[in-house]
This record gives C-alpha cells, sequence and structure tokens, in this order.
C-alpha cells in the first residue's frame, strides 16, 4: 500500500520586526547561500523562496505597519 501521507510542512516564524524578509537570512553561513531575495510575507501571511523552498510564515497577531 502505498504512503498516501502528506509531509508536514515546517515553517520558520518571522515576526514583524524580521521585515522586510529576506532569504537567505542573517543566520545562514555564506558559503552555503544562495543569491539574496526579498520576500513579501505581508501580503498572505506566508511565503516559500523560490530558491531553496523555505517556508516562512508570520507570526500570529503580528501588525504589520507601512514602511
Amino acid at each position: 500500500m502505498p504512503n498516501t501521507k502528506q509531509p508536514d510542512i515546517k515553517f520558520t516564524e518571522v515576526s514583524a520586526k524580521d521585515l522586510p524578509l529576506h532569504c537567505p537570512t542573517d543566520e545562514v553561513a555564506l558559503w552555503s547561500s544562495h543569491p539574496r531575495v526579498f520576500l513579501d510575507v505581508a501580503k498572505t501571511g506566508h511565503v516559500a523562496c523560490p530558491y531553496c523552498g523555505t517556508q516562512y510564515k508570520l507570526k500570529a497577531g503580528e501588525v504589520v505597519g507601512h514602511h
């Protein structure tokens, strides 16, 4: 019987103080990173990096002000 269970998606939670959000983040070692790309997590509350697929999610209750 094939395994039909979907894998659990792991999100990296970010807060309003982390905006503007970019991937890779500053915590990623330079040697293992891809070109920096800015991501709009405020629009939908979640976003995936087009390079590495890292999933980012805005923390619940965070208020994003206009820049």
